[in-house]
């Protein structure tokens, strides 16, 4: 398909939808270029919309031959959280998305590719222009301050509210539930404007707690030095280099769309070999040719410590390059202690001090592997004690072993998905340990990290960015910080039912929260134990959400406030892969009685008497212009320079304040292209090769650990870890019992292992109400076929999924695609809960556990459950009735 070749035209419905938000598109006109629009694809959307026989010959008269004449390609936003951040093209005439298209901008090549869009982006008007949209601002019928009936969440009707009543309701319990109670019951899951509010009133309570990557920030930033949410893998052109790429749990074909799987395909053509560790036949392995590696969820540690061992006792393992760039392999090169003071700033908690102690030469890695010495009686981790935990054959680990220790340069691309289980922080542990021990990481680009979001495929830091936003208005700080009264995704839900949640090892600190705000976002349906959650809406006095569709966070809302998305703001820049900077523009005016969230939280601040630029100072507008005007470019010189010309006549013609400036590109250009992107080379001044200068002098570029190199014995994760007070960790990467884990499957009456996959049809929950991809990706139950044949479950019957928290329903995909004893639903389904507590449509929290582990991440890959047939038939739902509150 060319780059703005039509696809499935734009639905008649939405496009009604739209109409009622703009005031400058005549009715005549939206209904002949609806009709036009249909006509020429002989498609429409789902619902009632008008047929082109109902349309008045004369408004297709007006239409003609070309409806299209006249329309403008804009660049569109599409700004979902799946690190791909593409380029969308929208054509619009009269306010009216005829159809999208993508990259255009220049020829197509490996060294230079187009960042087409996906599914999802150009789906994205379904979404924007969806019949569904919140269109006014609305509140429960039955709810009051005095009885807010928090039973009937999730449940009640709604009323339609002027902007002045939301305004003045919400400011009025804002006062309230701040006299009555004070700040800290007021609890962010999400949402940065509306808390510059909160904290002119006195504060809020935060939460905390890593999601999408697991355990991989803070545990890899401890044992090599670097990291943070970036990805020490080679960049794309590097990545050709590799001989051996092993995907470990990764799948970017359907994670992280755009380039990722197509820069891996020119790895390939250039030689490398891939192979997948994963428990699903995933889109990535048939995409690239990979052999596939079935494992049980949970088990990656027992392999990589299964191929250490194998490594090892085959004298394959790299000792010089153990004995240079790292400490605990053996009893001769273990931390001495002899170090300085070393703090450590976590992701998402206070400074760490961590001051090294020596350790006993008995406490190795070497002989843990081994079952030597003090390991004696814990027994060799042998490719035969891996095998029956992990289900992979012992033939095949030795395999794997000896072709990742012997073929150089060699690349493992994990992802979160392995590192999102209890106790995570051991597997990212003695997946870096194995790296090590073959003298693979930092070596002719060699790597071993999370290779996931916008650096799937393309490691290395960002060759253009924008700039800042410039608001400065000095907005207090808030005085309840993560330290002390944040509360942690993995018991916030429990903390609020409750009354206390744990502050650190041993301190815990009582809570009493009485309103949850919620704004762009859907903490609730993401979230482990969403069921826990609901309880939790239930209990409190008051719920605030911002939304433009009626989401699972908004549904169990008091009040929704309806927002505009990227189209209908002033423009956004979004950075994806680290080569390109997108301007996506406003593509139509805000719909309905829609406002940005800027603009909803200057209204409500009006009403509790905190002067507008106490919050913002600068509109929106300027705020945009000063993004792009501190928007910069890494030049080959390793400088970072100007990105924009903008001329005299480009700040008079936005009617902003700034000043003239000299770049690399007119703003006139990046306004008509909607995207600059770094043309890059082989051999370029944009390579990037992991530690190479730490491989280079280890002594004169040491990494930032606590002993200066990569530490297989790492005492300061293991100190943080019970400072943080979930659990505990051995300094060594050992196998561990996980909780939920395969072991508990095994032994009680929840004997499946329930995974959570990224999916084509969303961005985590974005997306799931667009019928389209409803209908081109169902939301089923991955079985194994002879798990399936045990329970008599024939494909497409609909199943029953139960664990301690909840229980989903969903069809049954019965497949050899997936390991036995596993099983997986796509992650991001909005939950639609019946009578009897069964999620028909299939939200994975309503399964998983209240279970914080390790530095405070989810667990959400460690999930056990049973499965029955479903007594009830379950209608595809892509046949749903849309969640529409109000029709016009």
């Amino acid at each position: 398909m060319g780059a703005n070749e039509a696809e499935r035209p734009h639905g008649t419905e939405e496009q009604q939808g739209a109409q009622a938000g703009l005031s400058e598109l005549s009715r005549r006109t939206f209904v002949a270029l609806s009709a036009g629009t249909a006509a020429l694809a002989a498609l429409g959307a789902t619902g009632c919309a008008p047929t082109v026989e109902e349309v008045p010959e004369d408004a297709l008269t007006e239409v003609g031959a070309d409806p299209e004449e006249g329309a403008t390609w804009i660049t569109a936003a599409c700004w979902h959280n799946c690190g791909g951040r593409c380029l969308n093209r929208a054509l619009v005439k009269d306010g009216v998305v005829l159809r999208q298209g993508t990259d255009a901008t220049h020829e197509d090549s490996p060294d230079f590719p187009q960042q087409r869009a996906c599914q999802r982006g150009r789906a994205q008007r379904m979404q924007v222009f969806g019949a569904d949209r919140l269109k006014y601002p609305m509140r429960r019928k039955n709810w009051s301050p005095e009885n807010p009936m928090g039973e009937l969440r999730g449940e009640d009707e709604w009323v339609r509210m002027s902007w002045d009543e939301a305004y003045t309701l919400v400011a009025d319990e804002l006062k309230r539930i701040y006299e009555l109670y004070g700040p800290e019951s007021i609890f962010v899951l999400g949402g940065s404007e509306l808390p510059r509010v909160f904290q002119h009133l006195g504060g809020y309570t935060p939460r905390w707690g890593q999601v999408s990557w697991g355990a991989w920030p803070d545990a890899y930033q401890m044992i090599t030095g670097s990291g943070g949410y970036t990805s020490d893998a080679p960049d794309r052109l590097t990545m050709r280099t590799q001989k051996l790429i092993i995907l470990w749990g990764a799948n970017p074909a359907s994670s992280s769309a755009g380039n990722p799987t197509y820069n891996y395909l020119q790895a390939k053509k250039a030689g490398a070999r891939f192979v997948s560790i994963d428990p699903r036949y995933n889109e990535s392995i048939e995409a690239l040719g990979a052999q596939w590696i079935p494992i049980r969820p949970a088990t990656d540690t027992a392999l990589a410590l299964g191929m250490i061992h194998h490594i090892v006792t085959s004298g394959l393992h790299d000792q010089e390059y153990l004995d240079t760039y790292t400490v605990g392999f053996d009893r001769d090169h273990m931390p001495t202690g002899d170090y300085p003071e070393y703090t450590y700033a976590p992701m998402e908690r206070p400074d760490f001090v961590f001051a090294a102690v020596p350790v006993s030469p008995d406490e190795n890695f070497r002989d843990y592997v081994l079952g030597e010495g003090a390991y004696a009686s814990e027994g060799a981790k042998s490719p035969e004690w891996a095998s029956e935990l992990c289900g992979v054959p012992v033939e095949t680990i030795r395999a794997l072993a000896e072709e990742y220790a012997t073929t150089r340069p060699a690349s493992i691309c994990s992802a979160g998905a392995p590192a999102r289980i209890n106790d995570g922080e051991c597997f990212v542990h003695a997946l870096l340990a194995l790296g090590m021990v073959c003298g693979q990481i930092g070596r002719d680009g060699g790597s071993v990290s999370a290779t996931m979001h916008n650096s799937a495929s393309n490691g290395g830091g960002a060759l253009v960015s924008g700039g800042g936003a410039g608001v400065g208005s000095e907005v207090p700080p808030n005085p309840f910080p993560q330290k002390e009264y944040a509360m942690n995704n993995g018991e916030m839900w429990d903390a609020i039912l409750e009354g206390s949640h744990t502050v650190s090892k041993g301190v815990t600190r009582e809570k009493n929260i009485q309103m949850i705000y919620q704004g762009m976002g859907a903490a609730l349906n993401q979230r482990q134990a969403m069921t826990q959650g609901i309880k939790a809406h239930k209990k409190v006095e008051f719920v605030l959400c911002m939304n433009y569709v009626l989401n699972t966070s908004a549904k169990y809302a008091d009040v929704v406030l309806p927002v505009t998305t990227e189209w209908e703001r002033p423009g956004t820049l979004l950075t994806g892969n680290r080569e390109i900077l997108i301007y996506a523009r406003p593509v139509t005016a805000p719909l309905y009685e829609a406002k940005s969230d800027q603009e909803i939280t200057l209204g409500i601040a009006e009403k509790l008497g905190i002067d507008p630029a106490d919050v913002y100072d600068i509109d929106e507008e300027q705020q945009l212009f000063n993004k792009l005007a501190g928007s910069t470019f890494l030049d080959t010189d390793g400088e970072k320079k100007p990105l924009l010309t903008i001329t005299a006549e480009d700040i008079e013609r936005l009617g902003v304040v700034g000043e003239p400036q000299e770049g690399r590109m007119s703003l006139a250009e990046f306004e008509e292209k909607g995207i600059y992107q770094v043309e890059r080379s082989e051999g370029d001044a944009y390579t990037f090769l992991p530690f190479e200068k730490f491989i280079e002098d280890p002594v004169a570029n040491p990494v930032n650990t606590s002993s200066g190199k990569f530490e297989i014995h790492c005492q300061s994760l293991a100190s943080y870890i019970d400072w943080v007070g979930f659990s505990q960790k051995d300094p060594l990467p050992k196998y561990v019992h996980i909780i939920e884990g395969y072991e508990d499957s095994r032994s009680g009456d929840l004997p499946f292992q329930l995974i959570n996959h990224h999916y084509q049809r969303r961005s985590h929950n974005v997306f799931d109400n667009v019928e389209w991809l409803r209908e081109a990706w169902p939301q089923e139950l991955w079985i194994n076929a002879q798990d399936a044949a045990g329970l008599d479950i024939a494909e497409g019957d609909a199943v029953k999924l139960s664990s301690p928290y909840g229980s989903v329903a969903r069809p049954a995909f019965v497949t050899q695609r997936i390991a036995p004893g596993a099983v997986s639903l796509g992650e991001g389904a909005w939950a639609q809960l019946t009578p009897e507590g069964v999620d028909e449509a299939g939200a994975t929290n309503t399964l998983s556990a209240p279970i914080p582990t390790g530095q405070g991440h989810t667990g959400f890959n460690s999930n056990n459950c049973r499965i029955e047939k479903y007594d009830k038939p379950l209608a595809p739902d892509h046949e749903w009735p849309q969640r529409i509150v109000f029709d016009a």
